[in-house]
């Protein structure tokens, strides 16, 4: 099942939803005919999408808005700070093309700061799944709450069968205590491979997929930081306000130190290319990565 035949499926049965966009439409592109009244495209209007949906809200329904993550989070941020988190209306936003997913586009369309911002703001929570069947595992528990909640779309095939869905529950890959990987979405499926070239290595690994970046598994972080040589955390986002300074803050709140190697965006946007191609030239294949660790443990034995 993808997204847009989960949506399908549960808007008729859950009829206080209602679809929104703001002229975004690849993921939703039949839901306007089947759903009709409880489907509305607000055109290329991201804060009026925003501040829609939170009127909506007020009356009682449930919105579901998207647009790209970009726009989204940078160009409506004052009306989701003010109109959903302070009112704590429980508005989904689904920003889409998020992190390396935006491919060829260009820094204005390069959304890798979205989770900085979002988890900023009070009462909103902030979910990065792995993949689609990462995604529709996830959706029926987000859309149940009454909470704001910000939504990376990522519609990348899964690669594993992923472990059910708790909101700030991470899901644990492996128990190796020489590395632990801590990372969410679009990196996921990279880390797996990481994981197979260390192990062949003779190098113990764990994943954490943070699927909720908030509320964050705060439990797993120290749990694994006690029993680690070094945690590494990847992600497409700038490091200063991703993963990687949740789990500094967190960290140094329990004044724990161990080695932790940052591999993320830092102050630089990526060059436009495809997936496939942003991940060799910026360094975050598997081969570029497991090396990066290889070194720092090196330095660290």
């Amino acid at each position: 099942m993808n997204y847009e035949q989960f949506l399908l499926e549960y808007i008729p049965n859950n009829p206080e939803f209602i679809v929104l966009t703001a002229e975004n439409r690849a993921a939703i592109r039949n839901l306007p005919n089947v759903l009709t009244k409880n489907f509305v495209d607000t055109g290329i209007t991201e804060q009026s999408l925003v501040g829609i949906s939170a009127g909506l809200a007020l009356r009682g329904r449930k919105p579901i808005a998207h647009a790209l993550a970009a726009f989204l989070t940078m160009r409506a941020f004052e009306f989701i700070r003010t109109d959903l988190g302070y009112g704590n209306l429980p508005v989904k936003i689904v920003g889409s093309f998020a992190g390396f997913l935006s491919e060829a586009n260009g820094p204005t369309h390069q959304a890798i700061e979205d989770i900085g911002l979002m988890r900023m703001i009070p009462n909103m929570q902030v979910f990065a799944p792995a993949d689609e069947e990462d995604m529709i595992k996830m959706l029926p528990k987000i859309l149940k709450t009454n909470s704001p909640a910000y939504i990376r779309y990522n519609n990348l095939p899964s690669t594993i069968n992923h472990t059910d869905f708790e909101i700030g529950i991470a899901e644990i890959i492996g128990n190796g205590n020489d590395v632990s990987i801590l990372t969410y979405g679009t990196l996921f499926s990279e880390t797996l491979k990481v994981k197979e070239y260390l192990e062949n290595q003779d190098i113990n690994c764990t994943i954490v997929n943070f699927r909720t970046l908030k509320p964050i598994d705060k439990d797993i972080i120290l749990e694994l930081a006690r029993q680690s040589k070094l945690l590494v955390t990847i992600e497409d986002h700038f490091i200063n306000s991703g993963l990687y300074s949740i789990v500094c803050n967190y960290l140094f709140e329990h004044k724990f130190v161990v080695d932790v190697l940052p591999i993320g965006l830092n102050e630089r946007w990526f060059k436009p290319l495809m997936l496939q191609d942003i991940l060799e030239y910026e360094k975050f294949d598997y081969v570029s990565i497991s090396n990066q660790i290889i070194n720092k443990l090196s330095e660290i034995k």
